[in-house]
């Protein structure tokens, strides 16, 4: 039996095709009751790009990501212990923290930022991964 569940298994040949990658990734895993969310960006899952030149639209698309994905694993946003963030531009604070913080509203998970000289694509201004939990049955879901 397997320890853990892979989500939204895809290759990088697929989503980076201007790059020569062959790696076999996914965009979550549900390891027990823990669940890890790949870097989250401004791209939708069919690969579109939202919010070009706006880190807050970019966050505002990352962020549905992560709440799809961690319904997907049977959790939720209530339920993120800990963030980790990344702009590229220290300007890019406020807005990226302003969207993301609307969304996570009353949860107070730990939270980590880094500005970074650069993400995955040049056009990606912001990218956030998050660890959740999935609460127990008679446990209610925020």
């Amino acid at each position: 039996m397997p320890t853990h569940t892979r989500i939204r298994m895809f290759n990088t040949k697929d989503t980076y095709p201007n790059q020569t990658l062959d790696n076999d990734l996914c965009q979550a895993v549900k390891a027990g009751n823990t669940v890890y969310v790949r870097g989250q960006v401004g791209t939708d899952f069919e690969g579109q790009l939202v919010g070009l030149g706006d880190p807050g639209a970019q966050a505002q698309q990352a962020m549905r990501n992560v709440k799809q994905l961690l319904e997907e694993a049977g959790s939720s946003l209530g339920h993120i212990v800990k963030t980790t963030t990344y702009i590229t531009d220290p300007r890019y604070r406020e807005p990226v923290y302003r969207e993301v913080g609307r969304w996570l509203k009353g949860v107070f998970p730990i939270s980590t930022g880094l500005v970074v000289a650069g993400l995955a694509q040049p056009e990606w201004l912001m990218e956030i991964d998050v660890i959740a939990v999935i609460p127990d049955t008679q446990e209610s879901q925020p």
